[in-house]
């Protein structure tokens, strides 16, 4: 067969940055960055070029397997395994069926929509996901201020003068929770037109090398942003018209904020209160600025208090909704709306049944699912389905869950490798790549600075017996008897997917959504509208609007008058309770971060993104290491209150006493990933706690920056 070139774009992560994969015999050859596409134009970052090595895997999972009596993995035929799966779920209550879906599924529409189906199917409240450790705080934080949790406010990069980042490293992320390929050129556009880049973390990161940086510790977020606030107020900065036009509530944010002057929060976030009230000032007089907010502020003890005082800042100095501030969200595809008025994205609409934690989006916190298994009563969790997702790996103390995956009665993975989640299921059953399905972005491309859209079929036919997610899903729902998406106006179709001989599939589900929405065609009746076959014509996508609209707050707040509300008794409590955290017999606090060459816990099995000596390591600011023992380059033992880790020191001054940043991802062991096995490192979220009282209430996020820790010389096992 002849070599193709297919127009594509990536999946990995927020800009979906366009690709050309060159495919020989319906194999994948490379990928390389495209250069027609209008916004990322001849660029992608290593993760995405890489994938190739992923989707090549010898490792990869390509046919069903089953645990056999002697606990090894077998193969088996696909319909074997679906039967004895579905038998299986049949004697289980469907209350005490588990989903748990990883970070992957954001980005399939496909994906996610069916994993939320087959949830609202069953009706459980066992559905968890990587929001607990990543944005939950930031959708209830828009739930409370706006009445919508889909609604994700983001930054207008290309026009503002004054861009402040809390906890955010796009030089590594390359923009998280907004979707803006090339992000680094917007960052230092800002800065050439006489624009400032500020970036708040305790770590001086890539990012803040780069720009101005106000190193604050770790979990003092909250603290410096009602500094902030009370120089903003205290010296007659905020814009008062904007306020009174916008929002109400105002009184409860004047009053917390007048008793954190930047004086009287130095002691406790570390930043010189000039430098405090330099910024205040300057945010505040910019001709445009906008507050954003990422990971590392959604993490802390306070998460949703700081999502929600990052976007109050951007109000209050009149930046909310117009050009340069941060603008609403709203998708070409208006999934995420269709989804919260049918009831399928929701906060607090039901409570977990263990620690009474409100919902979000459906799901409750990941670090409940050890004792949601292991604890007895009505709705204890006896299956478990796992999708694109390796909770061991991701949620705090991921022995306890992986001793307590022995309690289940059925435990089904969907895949593309065995890992250190699924080493331990009763089947694994082999997923496609995003390189082998059809596409439409949803989610956060809702949040993209230009308005864009582009669609992509599959590039190559999916290896071995691979099949989509959505479909694996969809034929266990069929036979085990459980209806899909039974929730709202949805219901009437819930029975039809069990019964009907036509499937209910995907893809005319989201093609109707996008001819119905905001550009569509609506079936002809809007002449030059969006439709497939004008998506198909244009494979390198088609840019909508050189810039988001601004203008839209009637149309994104969901609060009856139309108001953002500043005064939430939510909020009211967190200001109440806020005192700093402080644990004398672990000083030091730690933090997470991210690093160019991983994505979360799946890419350490790429040759491309391991070469050159990788190494996990914890970055410990000389003087800590000095009074502990410790060398650079040697062991380390990291200890928490909660448990222990052992990895490689790394001396260095880009984090200040007192901060230990250790990276996610690591530990791996047990799974059919040689490389990743080999790689060592260790699992850092073995330092943290799973107990009902360290889980954040608003948002159910895990604790997993700020964290107490002591550390300590590591046992040396080197050759000598």
């Amino acid at each position: 067969m002849p070599i193709e070139k297919h127009v594509t774009y990536c999946r990995i992560c927020e800009p979906l940055c366009g690709l050309i994969a060159t495919v020989e015999d319906g194999r994948l050859q490379s990928l390389r960055p495209d250069p027609d596409h209008p916004l990322s134009r001849g660029q992608a970052c290593p993760k995405g070029i890489a994938f190739t090595d992923i989707q090549n895997d010898p490792d990869r999972v390509l046919h069903p397997l089953k645990r056999n009596a002697a606990g090894e993995f077998e193969r088996v035929a696909w319909e074997q395994a679906l039967d004895d799966i579905a038998s299986r779920l049949r004697g289980i209550p469907h209350d005490e069926i588990g989903i748990y879906f990883g970070n992957p599924a954001a980005f399939s529409y496909s994906h996610a929509l069916w994993a939320i189906g087959f949830a609202k199917g069953l009706g459980t409240k066992h559905l968890y996901g990587p929001g607990s450790q990543d944005t939950n705080s930031r959708f209830v934080a828009s739930s409370l201020l706006y009445g919508s949790v889909v609604q994700l406010p983001f930054p207008d990069l290309p026009r503002t003068d004054f861009l402040l980042m809390v906890g955010a490293n796009p030089l590594v992320s390359h923009g998280s929770a907004v979707c803006a390929p090339r992000i680094k050129d917007h960052l230092s556009a800002i800065v050439r037109r006489g624009g400032r880049v500020v970036v708040v973390d305790p770590r001086r990161t890539e990012t803040a090398r780069a720009y101005e940086h106000l190193a604050v510790r770790p979990d003092g977020d909250a603290w410096l942003l009602l500094s902030l606030l009370h120089v903003v107020f205290a010296e007659g900065l905020a814009d008062e018209a904007a306020i009174a036009r916008q929002s109400t509530g105002i009184d409860l944010i004047r009053t917390a904020a007048a008793a954190y002057s930047p004086e009287d929060t130095e002691a406790i976030t570390g930043v010189p209160a000039d430098d405090v009230r330099r910024v205040a000032r300057d945010f505040a007089a910019a001709r445009s600025a906008v507050a954003y907010g990422r990971t590392g502020s959604c993490l802390g003890r306070n998460a949703t208090l700081v999502c929600f005082l990052i976007d109050v800042l951007t109000l209050v100095t009149g930046n909310l909704d117009r050009a340069g501030g941060a603008l609403f969200s709203r998708g070409v595809i208006p999934a995420e709306d269709i989804a919260e008025r049918a009831g399928m994205a929701s906060y607090a609409g039901a409570k977990s049944r263990l620690g009474g934690f409100p919902d979000v989006l459906g799901a409750f916190p990941a670090a409940l699912m050890a004792d949601e298994i292991t604890t007895p009563g009505k709705g204890r969790m006896r299956a478990l389905i796992v999708t694109a997702g390796n909770p061991v790996l991701s949620v705090p103390d991921g022995k306890a869950l992986s001793e307590a995956f022995g309690r289940l009665d059925l435990m089904v993975s969907i895949d593309i490798y065995v890992n250190e989640t699924n080493r331990h299921a009763d089947y694994v059953l082999p997923a496609t790549t995003w390189l082998e399905r059809e596409d439409y972005p949803i989610g956060v491309s809702s949040a993209a600075p230009t308005t864009f859209i582009q669609a992509t079929e599959a590039v190559v036919p999916a290896y071995g017996e691979a099949r989509p997610d959505w479909q694996i899903i969809d034929d266990i729902a069929r036979r085990a008897g459980i209806g899909m998406f039974h929730i709202g106006p949805l219901r009437r179709l819930a029975g039809l997917t069990t019964k009907v001989p036509i499937r209910l599939t995907p893809r005319p589900m989201i093609e109707t959504l996008l001819r119905l929405g905001s550009y569509g065609d609506r079936f002809g009746l809007r002449r030059g509208g969006l439709n497939p076959r004008k998506l198909r014509e244009n494979p390198h996508g088609i840019v909508l609007s050189e810039h988001a609209a601004t203008g839209r707050i009637n149309d994104a707040v969901r609060h009856r008058n139309r108001k953002v509300r500043l005064d939430p008794p939510e909020i009211a409590a967190e200001l109440a309770r806020l005192t700093p955290y402080v644990d004398a017999d672990f000083p030091l606090k730690l933090i997470g971060m991210r690093e160019l060459r991983s994505h979360n816990s799946w890419q350490h099995n790429a040759p491309t993104l391991m070469k050159g000596k990788r190494r996990h390591a914890a970055r410990i600011n000389p003087a800590d290491a000095s009074a502990a023992g410790i060398v650079d380059g040697a062991p380390v033992r990291i200890r928490s209150r909660y448990g222990e880790i052992e990895t490689v020191a790394l001396l260095t001054d880009e984090v200040g006493p007192g901060t230990v940043a250790v990276p996610h991802g690591w530990g791996h062991e047990g799974g059919s990933w040689k490389l990743a096995n080999k790689s060592g490192g260790a699992n850092v979220n073995q330092l943290m706690s799973t107990a009902i009282e360290d889980i954040e209430r608003l948002a159910g996020m895990a604790h997993l920056n700020g964290v107490p820790v002591v550390v300590e010389a590591g046992e040396d096992r080197r050759e000598r």
